[in-house]
């Protein structure tokens, strides 16, 4: 799965190593960067648990390590909601 805007994502060890916790990424723009073979930088925001962003991060990741997460921020946004 190769990233594009608008995507979020589950970002863990197996995409780098410097992500020894997982996080949750919504990503902004995949730069077009020449770089290793399976790799690409990544601007976005790194979302808390409830899908606000906290943060906006440049992130350098392999491609095949990363995870679609969605459906996951939107159960969370769901039953954000629910309880308002």
């Amino acid at each position: 799965m190769f990233p594009r805007s608008g995507d979020v994502l589950r970002v863990t060890r197996a995409a780098s190593v410097q992500f020894t916790e997982p996080m949750m990424f919504r990503v902004i723009r995949v730069h077009d960067w020449q770089t290793y073979d399976g790799w690409a930088w990544l601007d976005g925001y790194q979302l808390n648990s409830v899908g606000d962003a906290v943060e906006r991060r440049s992130i350098f990741v392999q491609v095949n390590g990363l995870q679609q997460a969605a459906s996951a921020i939107g159960a969370m946004r769901r039953s954000r909601a629910a309880v308002r």
